[in-house]
């Protein structure tokens, strides 16, 4: 029987860039009609727009979104590594990130 081991621990990403962790609220992300899982590639240009992202939870609850890049420009050679791309706080559960502050108010 084949064990599934989450692509952000192959990517390296949990372990190196943030610490195991149990996901508490269910989000979704989408780049144009291309939904995103952990560990899916995408293109530079369709990245270049925001993504339309669903967070679930309460309203009376506020969460953070940070997307990064932690191994820009490249895997092999990650000299820009955490390129802070947007940050979002205060995003009201069961919304999305326009409810929330951009922080820093350009990236």
């Amino acid at each position: 029987m084949a064990s599934h081991v989450d692509p952000l621990v192959v990517g390296r990403v949990i372990g190196d860039v943030v610490d195991l962790f149990v996901p508490t609220t269910a989000m979704s992300v989408r780049f144009g009609t291309k939904d995103l899982t952990n560990g899916c590639e995408i293109k530079p240009s369709v990245a270049a727009a925001p993504p339309a992202v669903q967070i679930a939870g309460r309203v009376n609850e506020l969460f953070a979104l940070v997307m990064t890049d932690p191994d820009a420009p490249s895997p092999s050679e990650p000299t820009m590594r955490e390129w802070l791309h947007w940050l979002v706080v205060n995003i009201p559960g069961g919304t999305d990130p326009s409810q929330g502050k951009q922080q820093p108010e350009a990236v």
